[in-house]
């Protein structure tokens, strides 16, 4: 199987020791590992990452704040361990720039399922031929998404948009008029039906709503 460079960043030796036991086994062979923010930063610098499980709690800082720093120098899916559970603290790792969060404790397993979703993503992504893809970009008036630079317009400006939101947006432009349930999204944006919250659908929702609209609190926009 196509291999995925991983970055492991937790302080805490056993979590890091297991999950890279588990990806060994699993065939993942290219993993890397950080103990702390500056750890992490320097990996960033020397390897192209893939996928980064990222914890929230770190001795010289926290992954809130890290997340930004890293989306400076990486495209890389962010995935963040937190033991924090409330709504502000998992919109706030959004809004940071991660594109989803496991709670501890966790299974480890549900670490793989996430990793081997997003390398069937990327495997597809890859095998695709261009025409296949069209129509390349979504013009819907005030906002346009554009596939193939991967870029988000709205009114004139562009706008960033985190790797799993945009992916969101493009199932959902793709599909107009359409209404899916919280699992068929799950399905097909994250490639999982199961150990995925269904709180993670609302929150990606909102942050695409967040994105193309100037009043995503309005119910009907």
């Amino acid at each position: 199987m196509e291999n995925l460079t991983i970055l492991l960043v937790d302080d805490e030796l056993s979590i890091v020791q297991m999950l890279k036991k588990i990806l060994l086994k699993e065939g993942y062979s290219n993993i890397k590992t950080a103990y702390n923010a500056e750890q992490t930063l320097q990996q960033i610098d020397h390897y192209n990452f893939d996928f980064i499980v990222l914890d929230v709690m770190l001795p010289d800082g926290n992954g809130f704040d890290l997340a930004p720093k890293i989306r400076e120098k990486s495209n890389a899916y962010i995935l963040y361990l937190t033991a924090k559970t409330t709504d502000l603290d998992i919109l706030t790792g959004f809004a940071m720039g991660a594109d989803d969060y496991v709670t501890k404790p966790f299974n480890p397993l549900e670490i793989v399922a996430r990793i081997k979703a997003v390398q069937r993503r990327l495997t597809n992504s890859t095998n695709q031929h261009p025409s296949k893809l069209k129509p390349f970009i979504h013009d819907f008036g005030h906002f346009q998404v554009n596939e193939i630079t991967k870029e988000l317009k709205v009114s004139g400006q562009v706008i960033y948009c985190p790797a799993l939101v945009f992916r969101l947006l493009v199932f959902l432009c793709r599909h107009p008029n359409q209404v899916f349930t919280k699992s068929e999204l799950l399905e097909a944006v994250w490639g999982l039906d199961q150990f995925v919250d269904d709180n993670t659908v609302v929150v990606h929702i909102r942050r695409v709503r967040e994105k193309i609209e100037p009043n995503p609190s309005q119910l009907g926009t």
